[in-house]
């Protein structure tokens, strides 16, 4: 797998966005759509469904050599053949841990991304050593009802600051895409505009288009 610098598209499948299609279809259309990173986001399911979800797109996403994050659930992760988990501020800081290190034992395998919606936080994650920090809401999303967008201007900021790799994420579509790489952004995060596509590996693939046409 490329190490995360090199990532570029980072894809979800959601299963609030499947709209019936089998959540191993959308990870396989996905990986062939060029996505560099897949995360497992199931909100509303309980842990043995989603721990079901994870067995199955785990071996698709690790045939094509995409990195596969689990969102929220560590213990879920840590079982995974290569672990990687994705948690909010309030699921890592809140909870009482300092350093990512604290969620490696007894997996020392496990990488660990953090969001983040403020400048602060984003110093926060890189200091506690996350392997990546996500940056936003960049735009109003569905995906985060009532959590205000940071705007462009933090992307900007990120583009100085941040020296981990980050991810802007958050209402970013085809139409807005540009405006987020003249930000600076140079690896992003895209769930709804891909997954309500009508061909979801044609969108992944136009996506990865625009970014590669930005050098890291």
């Amino acid at each position: 797998m490329k190490p995360l610098r090199d990532c570029r598209i980072y894809t979800f499948v959601d299963t609030s966005y499947l709209n019936g299609c089998p959540a191993t279809e959308v990870a396989r259309k996905l990986c062939d759509g060029g996505s560099d990173i897949i995360q497992l986001r199931a909100k509303t399911s309980c842990t043995d469904e989603i721990q079901r979800l994870a067995d199955a797109i785990a071996p698709i996403a690790e045939q094509a050599c995409v990195h596969f994050v689990i969102n929220d659930h560590l213990a879920i992760s840590s079982r995974m053949p290569q672990p990687f988990v994705h948690l909010g501020q309030e699921d890592f800081f809140d909870a009482g841990h300092i350093q990512v290190s604290d969620l490696r034992p007894p997996n020392p395998k496990l990488r660990v991304g953090l969001s983040s919606h403020a400048p602060d936080q984003a110093l926060r994650a890189m200091n506690a050593g996350a392997d990546y920090v996500a940056i936003g809401p960049v735009f109003p999303t569905g995906t985060k009802p009532g959590r205000p967008a940071v705007t462009l201007d933090y992307v900007r900021w990120a583009s100085t600051h941040i020296q981990i790799p980050w991810f802007a994420i958050g209402g970013i579509n085809l139409e807005n895409l540009d405006e987020v790489i003249q930000a600076g952004a140079r690896r992003i995060c895209v769930v709804s505009a891909i997954l309500q596509a009508p061909d979801i590996a044609r969108a992944c693939q136009r996506f990865r288009q625009r970014l590669l046409s930005a050098p890291l």
